[in-house]
């Protein structure tokens, strides 16, 4: 079945947002480090931010895996 042409853009768009929230999962992480001098989020007074960038990484990596380039078929 042949697919719509759209479906690469929207599949390169998708991507690039999945993309966007593992970096920005990163730089939270690494700038509260450099901030507060602390790199270790299960700390009492860490759990915040911990809530923060767990959830943009780990959606960031499960989306980039499910959207990535589709092996082409022969």
């Amino acid at each position: 079945m042949a697919e719509p042409e759209g479906t690469e853009f929207q599949r390169k768009m998708t991507f690039s947002f999945f993309a966007a929230l593992f970096i920005a999962g990163l730089v939270i992480y690494w700038t509260w480090g450099v901030l507060y001098d602390t790199w270790y989020p299960f700390d009492r007074g860490n759990i915040g931010i911990y809530t923060v960038y767990v959830p943009l990484i780990a959606f960031g990596v499960i989306g980039m895996l499910l959207y990535r380039k589709r092996p082409v078929k022969k």
